[in-house]
């Protein structure tokens, strides 16, 4: 049997690759540093080759026809592990980790801890982005990310950090002036955070809220929550794994031991493609390592 690749030049497929992600030859074109007639005749003589039509040409862009489509998926596929196969022979991102990762995860449990990771690793530079949206491994430069959630992402394999549990914490003062007893009071006190959590911390400690009323202060991030209860705000429902320090340090105390899990955990993440990848071994390795021997993951 002919091989369907043969004669058919890498160039052109990168071609077609870069105007069937980008719907456009003029895009591609400047993406490639070519000119937009290289392209055009690239992809003609592509679809000569082929004997069937790739695009669709629309007034201001161009859609992959459906044969296009299924070539375009494959295409994408395969350039982006050529991309991380010459990456990983020729070591050049070897010198820089990416990490993406979620603020408060990141200031208050992974920063105290990476400079031993980094001293252990003194050729290793460590870049971290607390962008609050899903990067995607697949299609970026960032090389590893700690997210919350099922541990379940496309193109991606993952190892469970810690648990989500989530636990009431407040200022010592202000703990004294509610003069908690039962969970129950929480109801009537001033409260950070979102209430359909607060309401499920309620529902597993076995109160029920018709009437509860909303939360005074609402933030995106825990981490600027639960820096609401150390200032004697109200009361946060926060980590004890992450906030541990704090707790053991007696600036933050915990009314009531109860926790609720909110989600599936928190999880380090790879591209699967890349598993093999030094310095991403490396640093799974020594994450993993650090959360086993961490007594508050393992209080759960």
């Amino acid at each position: 049997m002919s091989d369907p690749l043969s004669g058919l030049p890498l160039s052109s497929i990168r071609v077609f690759e870069a105007a069937a992600r980008l719907n456009s030859f003029t895009r591609a074109a400047e993406e490639l540093g070519m000119t937009q007639a290289a392209v055009s005749w690239q992809i003609k003589a592509l679809e000569t080759k082929l004997g069937i039509s790739l695009f669709r040409r629309l007034p201001r862009e161009v859609r992959p026809t459906e044969p296009g489509e299924r070539l375009s998926r494959a295409a994408t596929e395969a350039m982006t592990l050529l991309r991380r196969a010459f990456a990983e022979v020729t070591e050049t991102d070897q010198g820089v980790l990416t990490i993406t990762t979620l603020t408060t995860l990141a200031t208050q449990w992974l920063a105290p801890r990476l400079g031993a990771f980094q001293l252990a690793n003194p050729g290793l530079a460590v870049r971290l982005d607390t962008s609050p949206h899903i990067v995607d491994l697949a299609r970026s430069n960032v090389d590893v990310a700690l997210r919350s959630g099922s541990g379940d992402w496309p193109g991606t394999e993952a190892a469970l950090l810690m648990p989500s549990v989530f636990v009431p914490l407040c200022s010592p003062a202000l703990c004294a002036t509610l003069k908690l007893t039962t969970p129950a009071d929480l109801l009537d006190a001033p409260r950070v955070g979102d209430e359909k959590e607060w309401a499920a911390w309620f529902a597993s400690a076995g109160v029920s809220t018709p009437t509860t009323p909303a939360t005074q202060l609402r933030a995106d991030i825990q981490g600027l929550e639960v820096a609401a209860a150390l200032g004697g705000q109200g009361v946060a429902l926060g980590s004890p794994i992450l906030f541990a320090r704090e707790i053991a340090a007696g600036l933050l105390t915990r009314p009531f031991a109860h926790t609720v899990t909110l989600s599936n955990g928190y999880w380090i993440a790879w591209p699967e493609d890349r598993r093999r990848s030094p310095k991403i071994a490396r640093f799974r390795d020594w994450l993993l390592a650090e959360a086993a021997a961490d007594p508050a993951i393992a209080a759960g």
